[in-house]
């Protein structure tokens, strides 16, 4: 009888709180468009793959329409939410979409405390 061994993974689950959020982009003109314009944020790490473009960032990042905008050769306005939804493929962290830009918390509370929600438990 042959007794297989499994192999241990290299990959381990890790429960701790990250500090990050991002997003994945399409890899196509509009996406990398964008993953330049977040690029130029100090705590923005952009890895393009061969489908998709990541976007993380440390704690919390905004996607500045105007920015993409100006990058593009578009009049303002052009970039919006739903653009930018059609470009995002997923995202992790807490979203918050407004007129001219959404932003990324990575810690719920912060997005809680930005929008003035108080989250106490009601009884």
């Amino acid at each position: 009888m042959t007794v297989f061994k499994t192999a241990e993974s290299p990959f381990k689950a890790d429960n701790t709180a990250s500090n990050r959020c991002g997003f994945t982009l399409m890899n196509n003109q509009v996406g990398a468009i964008i993953a330049e314009v977040m690029g130029t944020k100090d705590n923005v790490t952009i890895t393009p793959l061969p489908s998709m473009i990541r976007v993380d960032a440390v704690g919390r990042m905004e996607v500045v329409y105007a920015e993409v905008d100006e990058a593009a050769g578009e009049e303002e306005g052009w970039f919006n939410a739903a653009e930018f939804e059609e470009s995002m493929s997923t995202h992790y962290g807490r979203m918050i979409h407004e007129d001219d830009r959404t932003i990324m918390f990575a810690n719920p509370e912060d997005a809680a405390e930005y929008l003035d929600f108080d989250l106490k438990p009601v009884r």
